[in-house]
C-alpha cells in the first residue's frame, strides 16, 4: 500500500504542474492573443507601453512597427478597423474584406487590385 501511495504522489508531482503549464499555455493563446483586427487595435490602443505590445510582432518583425506608429495609434481616435485579406497569385492579386470582430469571418467584398497597389503589398517585408 505504502509503494501505491508514493507512485501516485510521483504522478501528481509531475501531473499537477503539467496541467497548470498547458493551461497557461492554452489561456495566453485564446485569451489574451488578438484574433481579429478589433482585438488588435484594443491591445495596441490600451496598451500601458510600445515594451509591451513589442510581443505582437512576429520575431525578426519588430523593426517594421515603430514607437513613433504606436504612440500615433494610442493619441489618436479610429475612423474605422477593417479586416483584409491578400490572395496574390502570379499575375494577379486580390484584397478580400472581411467582417472584423465576428467569430467566424464573413466576406464583405472582393476586388482585384490595380498594378500599382499589387507593387506595393509584393514590396512590403516579407
Amino acid at each position: 500500500m505504502d509503494v501505491n501511495k508514493k507512485t501516485l504522489k510521483k504522478s501528481l508531482t509531475f501531473f499537477i504542474p503539467a496541467v497548470i503549464i498547458a493551461g497557461a499555455v492554452l489561456y495566453y493563446v485564446y485569451i489574451l492573443t488578438p484574433k481579429n483586427s478589433v482585438e488588435m487595435y484594443q491591445e495596441l490602443r490600451f496598451a500601458d507601453s510600445f515594451d509591451e505590445v513589442q510581443s505582437l510582432s512576429v520575431e525578426g518583425y519588430e523593426e517594421y512597427f515603430s514607437e513613433e506608429e504606436f504612440n500615433y495609434i494610442q493619441e489618436n481616435r479610429v475612423n474605422r478597423v477593417g479586416q483584409f485579406t491578400l490572395f496574390e497569385y502570379n499575375s494577379k492579386s486580390y484584397v478580400i474584406m472581411t467582417s472584423p470582430g465576428t467569430e467566424r469571418l464573413e466576406v464583405l467584398s472582393v476586388n482585384e487590385l490595380p498594378e500599382e497597389i499589387r507593387e506595393f503589398f509584393l514590396e512590403l517585408p516579407k
